[in-house]
């Protein structure tokens, strides 16, 4: 059974759009800090859901088409070892530490952990629109 991507799409395109933006702002040299935190928040908002979509499709794609009971109950780090062996993703070590950051995000009170979940997510984008890309291909 074909998957509904169409909110997987959405996700990456927004966030896609947002790194886009703060890479542009980025370069700026008049931009305030203010400025710059509203923008850092936004992308680590777009990568939250991105990241939530992401491993919520791979474990749907992996009971539909491989077996519910290959990721019922399994860790996270386990469903991206799965993954990887489907061709869905290629590098494992990669999601693992995407998961990490994401495990920050609920507690970034602090700047420097903002500022490090916030180039983890740039780092993300292309492993999201591979995935999706996979996910398209082989999605019947």
């Amino acid at each position: 059974m074909a998957l509904e991507l169409s909110s997987l799409k959405k996700a990456v395109n927004s966030m896609e759009k947002a790194v886009e933006f703060s890479i542009k702002k980025e370069k700026e040299c008049n931009i305030d800090n203010d400025e710059m935190n509203v923008i850092t928040a936004g992308v680590i908002q777009n990568f939250e859901f991105t990241y939530e979509l992401c491993w919520k499709f791979m474990k749907r794609w992996l009971e539909e088409n491989i077996s519910r009971d290959i990721v019922d109950g399994v860790p996270r780090n386990e469903l991206f070892r799965r993954a990887a062996e489907s061709k869905l993703i290629d590098e494992i070590e990669k999601w693992f530490e995407f998961h990490k950051a994401r495990n920050k995000t609920s507690h970034i009170y602090d700047e420097e952990i903002s500022k490090e979940v916030y180039i983890i997510s740039k780092e993300f984008l292309p492993e999201a629109k591979l995935f999706l890309e996979r996910i398209e291909e082989k999605n019947d």
